[in-house]
């Protein structure tokens, strides 16, 4: 990863992509998809940079010790208030991949004992987020289960936050899962219901992370040739003690297979959004404002943002 040999082709200068990261079952490998997402992504948004937006409760989350360089954090835009670029941007915090390649991240930094941050849980508050400070690659490290999502939004008759962050403007969806029996079996209901309800597979990827050294069992093999033909891309995490220790924060000690399962991320974020809407990528969207109170009593808690200009 040298700027003599970056991820790809840039995106376009007026194009912005948005990666929501989602697990069917919780230690998925989500957060650390995420990141090897991000630093594969950051060379390739030479214009507007790259992002993680980190929606989960603080102390649920590794993503405030991942941070090298630390920001006001989430907890500095009230989301009762318009937002400015500049207060986004004082809101930021940094993390540094291997060599010269960082990528900016919003997470709540605050002290362990503080009170709870209220979040919003629509993703289009945090789509608006990512516009108005101009980002071009976008990755959402969402927390919500999958198939429950999916499934409960069917039967109560509303829109799950599944199904709206994968139809967000230019939303290239990133599942996660493990290479066990128990997370691929997870995986494969999530797929089918995903699949009932239209949602848009065929330009998701699949992140398969190796929980260890040893080979994957025939019954996962068996899984994954099935998943395979079902979406858009299916990339291999391999095993990496370094993250299993240290996580993001010591980028340096990450494997070269692991940097390579990177590049492959980024790589086929972008096929697969080439693919969806053409290449060169058009301008990205400029959301409208969102109402202080939804109809529906779900999104309630959605700020009011201001439209990216």
């Amino acid at each position: 990863m040298t700027a003599q040999q970056p991820y790809g082709t840039p995106l376009g200068a007026q194009a912005r992509v948005l990666m929501p990261v989602m697990g069917a079952t919780g230690g998925s490998g989500r957060s650390t998809v995420a990141g090897l997402l991000a630093c594969g992504l950051a060379a390739s948004a030479a214009v507007g940079g790259t992002v993680v937006l980190d929606t989960a409760a603080r102390l649920a989350s590794p993503w405030p010790q991942w941070a090298t360089r630390r920001g006001a954090g989430l907890a500095a835009l009230p989301p009762d208030q318009p937002l400015t670029p500049a207060a986004i941007r004082a809101a930021v915090s940094q993390c540094a991949g291997p060599g010269a390649t960082t990528w900016e991240l919003l997470t709540d930094l605050q002290p362990w004992q503080s009170g709870p941050l209220g979040l919003p849980t629509a993703p289009e508050a945090w789509h608006q987020l990512a516009a108005l400070g101009g980002w071009q690659a976008v990755v959402a490290d969402t927390d919500h289960p999958l198939a429950h999502d999916i499934v409960s939004a069917r039967y109560e008759g509303w829109s799950g936050l599944t199904a709206r962050w994968c139809l967000l403007p230019y939303a290239i969806p990133v599942l996660t899962t493990t290479a066990s029996g128990a997370h691929i079996a997870a995986l494969q209901t999530t797929v089918m219901a995903a699949e009932a309800e239209g949602l848009p597979l065929h330009r998701a990827v699949l992140a398969v992370s190796s929980p260890g050294n040893g080979r994957p069992s025939a019954t996962v093999k068996a899984a994954l040739t099935m998943l395979d033909r079902k979406l858009g891309a299916v990339v291999r995490v391999p095993y990496d003690p370094g993250i299993r220790a240290y996580g993001l924060r010591e980028a340096a000690r990450l494997r070269p297979g692991t940097l390579r399962a990177a590049r492959e991320l980024a790589d086929a974020v972008r096929r697969l959004a080439r693919a969806a809407w053409g290449d060169t990528l058009p301008a990205a969207s400029r959301p409208a404002f969102l109402p202080q109170e939804g109809s529906d009593a779900r999104v309630r808690d959605t700020p009011r943002v201001a439209t990216a200009r």
